[in-house]
């Protein structure tokens, strides 16, 4: 009796134990599931930012080849996926300055000659050609892996509705300015940006809102230009719209981008 029990108590243990290691067998996970990586799934303003970058031209912009007409110099941007080249040529009396800027190092020409500049000469020719075809091109630039978006929030502009977008930029690949801050105002129909605002404190600081207009489709890609407003420094970006709809901004300037080719058709 006791070598029956002794038996039928011995069973009952190898079978518990074989169970667990069948439950431990069971949750242990595939050597292809310890190794995938978990894919983060896109937030809102990640959403937001992807509409109105396919919008204006989406992948386009990776292989793009255009020159334009800025305050009577011209640019040139070239893209080549994660490579790129912008130049820009000014011409005064008898001189012709031609800056190029490839893949972040900046080279420059004065009638053919090339000139070495100083650090700071180089800083300030590589941020303008940077800011310049940073606006024209947007918001191609806005996926960067510098740039930080949040979704602000949905309003109504002269009827029509926006999604809002706040960017703000990493120190490090932000550029000089990095610490300057941006909204988008994003038309829910079309998807494209109608307004943008930013600040700076550079020179005493300053806060600007831009209008679009004029905007056209050249081969896929859309430029527009702006009417440029001046609000008082320390003004919240996201009351720029209650100040422009009541006509209390200040219009500063025209930013328009001219003659714009498409150089992968010539």
């Amino acid at each position: 009796m006791r070598v029956h029990n002794y038996l039928l108590a011995l069973v009952c243990s190898i079978t518990f134990f074989a169970c667990n290691d069948k439950k431990k067998e069971a949750v242990k996970p595939s050597p292809q599931e310890e190794t995938t990586p978990q894919i983060k799934p896109a937030s809102k303003a990640e959403v937001i930012l992807n509409q109105a970058i396919e919008a204006h031209g989406g992948d386009l912009y990776n292989s793009a080849n255009y020159s334009f007409v800025f305050r009577d110099n011209t640019y040139h941007f070239k893209n080549d996926n994660q490579n790129y080249e912008y130049t820009k040529i000014s011409k005064k009396d008898n001189s012709i300055t031609i800056d190029v800027l490839k893949n972040g190092k900046l080279y420059r020409t004065v009638n053919g000659d090339t000139v070495s500049l100083n650090e700071k000469q180089i800083k300030g020719a590589t941020g303008g050609i940077n800011s310049v075809i940073y606006f024209a091109t947007l918001p191609h630039k806005l996926n960067d892996a510098s740039v930080n978006k949040t979704y602000i929030g949905d309003i109504t502009i002269k009827e029509k509705n926006y999604a809002v977008l706040g960017i703000t930029f990493n120190q490090e690949g932000g550029g000089e300015d990095f610490d300057d801050q941006y909204r988008y105002w994003i038309n829910t129909e079309t998807k494209k940006i109608d307004y943008l605002a930013y600040n700076y404190s550079v020179n005493k600081g300053g806060v600007r809102f831009r209008a679009s207009y004029n905007k056209r489709v050249v081969d896929g890609i859309t430029f527009q230009d702006y009417t440029n407003y001046e609000a008082e420094v320390g003004t919240p970006l996201d009351q720029l719209p209650e100040l422009f709809e009541a006509e209390k901004l200040k219009e500063l300037s025209k930013i328009k981008t001219e003659n714009i080719i498409n150089l992968s058709t010539k």
